[in-house]
């Protein structure tokens, strides 16, 4: 189910832009995006390989800013072009949530470990950074895994690890980038029904890139990408 409209914005972006080079060798990698997100929703972004998706999504991920456009995440204006506004590293940290297409565990440190340093980073004391991160574990259905390795999980085991980092600081919003392109059909599907259940019950903006066409009734809305251009979003059918 969608969230009502009147839900609080968990990102906002209006005509963003983002030019590569200038003259003869002028590249526009992105014109004039507008979306909005809003708590609890999740989105899927399609397009082809060098539409734009990874430039809206650095872009709204603060790693890469837009030549010109504004964003506002959780309310807070955080870029106005290539400005910053707040101490994007800090913000980052806060208020945004990573997932990529590899998990990018860090290999010596066992599940629970790499759901913790997420916290300590932010200064949680270690005892309460651990009791969270088991409570996230267990929330994705990993729990039993809390002592295992990184090379001793699945790549569904490894990706519900990384959705619990990057939800350990209770982020508004999480940015996920071809999470299941490393998975099989089954396990794909599992990862994205866990975004739904993560929006729909944590209350996070969730975006997703991916190309993956099977799993589309997931989501709340899909929007997609085209030579720099970002179509309306429309309600999946089914």
């Amino acid at each position: 189910m969608t969230p009502p409209s009147t839900a609080l914005p968990a990102i906002e972006v209006f005509d963003l832009t983002k030019i590569y080079g200038s003259g003869n060798t002028e590249v526009v990698a992105m014109k004039d995006a507008n979306l909005r997100v809003v708590k609890g929703e999740v989105i899927a972004l399609l397009g082809p390989s060098g539409a734009g998706k990874s430039t809206l999504l650095t872009a709204m991920g603060l790693i890469n800013p837009p030549t010109s456009g504004r964003i506002v995440i959780g309310g807070v204006p955080v870029l106005d072009g290539p400005r910053p506004l707040v101490d994007l590293r800090a913000f980052r940290r806060h208020q945004l949530g990573f997932v990529f297409q590899k998990a990018n565990l860090i290999p010596f440190l066992n599940a629970v470990q790499n759901v913790q340093v997420a916290l300590e980073i932010n200064d949680v004391p270690p005892r309460s950074a651990r009791k969270r991160a088991m409570e996230l574990l267990d929330y994705l259905g990993v729990a039993d895994r809390a002592n295992n390795l990184p090379d001793a999980l699945s790549g569904g085991q490894q990706q519900r690890v990384a959705v619990a980092r990057a939800l350990a600081n209770e982020p508004s919003l999480i940015l996920a980038d071809e999470p299941t392109a490393a998975l099989d059909s089954h396990r794909g599907r599992q990862v994205m029904e866990l975004f739904r259940k993560v929006a729909h019950e944590r209350g996070a903006g969730v975006i997703v890139v991916t190309h993956d066409q099977r799993s589309l009734d997931v989501f709340d809305q899909t929007y997609e990408m085209e030579d720099g251009q970002l179509r309306t979003g429309q309600t999946p059918a089914g």
